[in-house]
């Protein structure tokens, strides 16, 4: 199971440091198998739109760029080709230091000239701004994202980071949820458990029972079996803050919908799956 600092805070206030919390986990009976520091400040790295792209003048693979980073108009010359006019891409500004590998020094983003071009900057991939293993070109960022907001703030980050890989006991299967964990925290440090509330959702008017029929074959190991079905969703890519928290503990972001079922299924431990209504070959489920 593996859980971050900041994420455990949503639901336990605590004062305790990365290194207290540690320690706390240990002493409730998890076994911390590792620990891992992630650098959450994407200093002078912002939101910015393309305005204008087009050729280099004398290199067939690069594009000129003219974006806004909330301050201004910047040139910037562009390797990439999944992007166009309108996308809104991070954008790191000179004198911002880009992750590199363990051991190597930092890079850090200058003005120069790049085949005879000034660039005032670079638009980035999600692999170099350290927060997935590889990247087919830019990190495209939603529409409604806020140019000129720092990047960070844009992935919903509050500063930098802790991951805990925590080996949970098997009589202890709530502690495969932030929220399990959350409440022995609260138990240890007298600080109050933070659950959100969830909203009732209004009835529908065709009962569920009527649309789908769940079967249980195996009742002495599955005793309860619910089903809901959910009308009107659109099927896109989740947003940043969700992509970036799954990834955080190792999950890989699919789409909004499968998303969403992982996060509450780590934040409750209740396992969830979302099917396609109209792929069911019958409507029923065991």
């Amino acid at each position: 199971m593996k859980v971050t600092y900041n994420w455990l805070k949503q639901y336990v206030d605590f004062d305790s440091t990365p290194e207290e919390l540690t320690e706390q986990l240990t002493m409730i009976g998890l076994e911390v198998e590792g620990v891992e520091k992630v650098s959450g400040g994407f200093e002078n790295i912002v939101v910015a739109e393309v305005l204008e792209k087009e050729q280099h003048p004398d290199a067939d693979r690069l594009s000129l760029c003219k974006v806004n980073d909330g301050e201004g108009v910047r040139q910037i010359v562009c390797g990439a080709t999944n992007f166009k006019v309108g996308s809104k891409v991070p954008l790191a500004l000179p004198g911002c230091e880009m992750p590199t590998e363990p051991g190597e020094k930092p890079f850090k983003i200058k003005v120069g000239k790049i085949r005879g071009v000034e660039s005032c900057g670079m638009m980035c991939s999600a692999k170099e701004l350290g927060i997935a293993e590889d990247a087919d070109g830019l990190l495209l960022l939603p529409a409604e994202a806020k140019v000129g907001q720092p990047f960070a703030e844009h992935l919903g980050r509050t500063g930098d980071d802790v991951v805990y890989d925590l080996e949970v006991t098997p009589n202890r299967p709530d502690w495969n949820s932030v929220i399990g964990i959350a409440r022995e925290l609260s138990a240890l440090t007298g600080q109050s458990l933070i659950v959100p509330e969830v909203p009732e959702l209004p009835a529908d008017d065709v009962e569920t029972a009527a649309l789908v029929d769940v079967r249980l074959d195996n009742a002495e190991h599955c005793p309860r079996y619910n089903a809901r079905v959910v009308r009107g969703l659109k099927v896109g890519p989740s947003p940043d803050w969700l992509r970036n928290t799954l990834e955080m503990v190792g999950i890989r972001s699919i789409n909004n919908v499968v998303d969403v079922t992982n996060y509450v299924m780590l934040e409750t431990c209740q396992p969830l799956h979302a099917f396609d209504y109209h792929l069911l070959t019958k409507k029923e489920g065991a």
